[in-house]
């Protein structure tokens, strides 16, 4: 690490964003294709068996006296399914599955990108971004069959002056399509951020000068970003119930 830490002249060279970098994990560093199995798919398909572990085989007993992670999976089941009904209404219980696969899917994976070694896969965009196309696509959608060109009253704020009205629904619809920029990258740049400052503190370890300070540093980074995992987690998945309110209700 020390040699890490040191630059070519004598002073600092860190290089806290290389922790970012797409890699394949077979054929060296040659051309990555859509087809390419890397770090990023690697760790996408962990989150997907570790998900797979708590809910399918932790929870096959069902045991009246749970086990530890039947319990887990129950206190995660049961919470996301009070915001589904709290936010959005008891009409939009039928798209639980989905938010909660969606909640589980972000947390498992802010969380395992916290493991020494490991890949952050929510720090990249074309992670957040899909998701957060796929939830943009999925409510407008939802939006215009259920009310059809009902929908539109989103845009349309009934309760201003006429006057303002058309200003206010451009106003809205710029906002509207701006859901999926503003939700993506509010989860990538949060986890991004925090690895990137926990890197930093990583190098300035390695100096004996500062180390324990560093060490103490680290120390509290990582367990005020083991707070940020499940933030961020919650904070995507209930901006979700909230979109998914308006398409359900879109008058104002």
């Amino acid at each position: 690490m020390a040699t890490e830490a040191q630059g070519s002249e004598g002073g600092l060279a860190f290089h806290p964003l290389d922790q970012f970098i797409v890699e394949p994990l077979f054929g060296g560093e040659g051309p990555i294709h859509w087809y390419t199995i890397t770090n990023v798919t690697l760790w996408l398909a962990i989150a997907v068996l570790v998900i797979i572990a708590v809910f399918i085989f932790g929870t096959r007993g069902r045991a009246v006296v749970p086990s530890r992670s039947q319990s887990i999976a129950e206190v995660l089941y049961g919470f996301t399914y009070k915001m589904v009904e709290d936010v959005a209404g008891k009409d939009a219980i039928k798209f639980f599955p989905y938010i909660f696969t969606l909640f589980m899917f972000i947390l498992v994976s802010n969380y395992l990108g916290l493991v020494p070694m490991s890949f952050a896969t929510t720090s990249h965009i074309a992670v957040t971004g899909l998701l957060a196309i796929t939830v943009f696509l999925s409510v407008t959608i939802i939006g215009f069959v259920k009310n059809g060109a009902g929908f539109l009253g989103l845009f349309w704020v009934s309760s201003a002056p006429l006057v303002l009205r058309p200003v206010l629904a451009i106003i809205e619809l710029i906002s509207y399509f701006v859901r999926p920029v503003s939700h993506s990258i509010r989860l990538g740049g949060n986890i991004m951020a925090g690895h990137a400052v926990m890197k930093v503190f990583a190098g300035f370890a390695a100096i004996a000068a500062i180390s324990p300070v560093a060490v103490l540093s680290i120390t509290a980074i990582y367990g005020l970003e083991m707070l940020v995992a499940g933030v961020q987690a919650y904070v995507f998945t209930i901006l979700t119930v909230v979109y998914l309110k308006d398409a359900l209700h879109p008058s104002h």
